[in-house]
């Protein structure tokens, strides 16, 4: 395997003002907020909830957040694990019709720093569509990775997939789609 050499990235991974607009976890705090399009909550169950990335890899990278805090996989209760994983089968469902990708990269993030990106203590799964020939020449030449859709613009089209799933609730554009 190849390797790209990216010290300027330390300073991302080591930065002191990590989610500094909140008082706590991120992840416990946004959903409760009523401000669901202003934090790109898109869809919740009563046990977990999608987000858009706000700095997605690919247009419609989502996140699949269970409510209840913690990094560790083996505190979740079933409840908790089964209404993840439903809202992870519409993530994907609502992904592929909104966004038609090729296929998709999951990955769940499990506590501790090294595995949670900026959230050291909350897991999440990540769900990011993938396109054949997504990838080219300018994260390595420039480190750039060039996202092709403003967040609003993949916010409707998400939230409008997820609202035309069977047993969804919809209350209004700006607010998550209920299951």
């Amino acid at each position: 395997m190849e390797q790209v050499f990216a010290p300027w990235r330390i300073e991302w991974v080591e930065r002191d003002d990590k989610n500094e607009d909140t008082e706590g976890c991120v992840f416990c705090e946004l959903p409760v907020r009523d401000a669901d399009r202003e934090h790109r909550i898109v869809a919740r169950n009563d046990h977990a909830f999608v987000m858009l990335n706000n700095y997605p890899y690919n247009p419609g990278h989502t996140m699949v957040i269970p409510h209840e805090h913690t990094g560790d996989y083996g505190d979740l209760d079933d409840d908790t694990l089964l209404g993840h994983a439903r809202l992870k089968q519409r993530t994907f469902d609502a992904l592929e019709t909104a966004m038609g990708p090729n296929g998709f990269n999951a990955g769940l993030n499990l506590g501790g720093g090294a595995a949670g990106g900026s959230i050291d203590d909350h897991l999440h799964t990540h769900v990011v569509p993938r396109w054949n020939g997504d990838t080219n020449f300018m994260p390595v030449v420039s480190d750039t990775k060039v996202i092709v859709e403003a967040l609003d613009d993949t916010y409707d089209r998400v939230h409008e997939a997820f609202a035309a799933q069977e047993g969804a609730t919809v209350a209004d554009p700006d607010t998550a789609v209920q299951f």
